[in-house]
């Protein structure tokens, strides 16, 4: 096996999420930076958004009343 062509371990890097919320893992980097984290997450804090820029969840529902009528 080859000597020293693995990167450096780090166990105790930092990341920081966008939330303003940090934390310590382990990685092959020092410091990652992440949009989205456990803290912030929709599955994680049990709210969900629903982003709809074309307005097709409010077509969809109009589909489905006109269906259940």
């Amino acid at each position: 096996m080859k000597q020293d062509i693995h990167p450096a371990y780090h166990p105790a890097a930092k990341v920081s999420c966008s939330c303003g919320d940090s934390f310590a893992v382990g990685s092959t980097k020092e410091r990652l930076e992440v949009e989205i984290c456990s803290q912030c997450h929709p599955f994680y804090t049990g709210g969900s958004k629903i982003v709809d820029s074309a307005g097709r969840v409010e077509k969809f529902k109009q589909r489905l009343a006109k269906k259940r009528k």
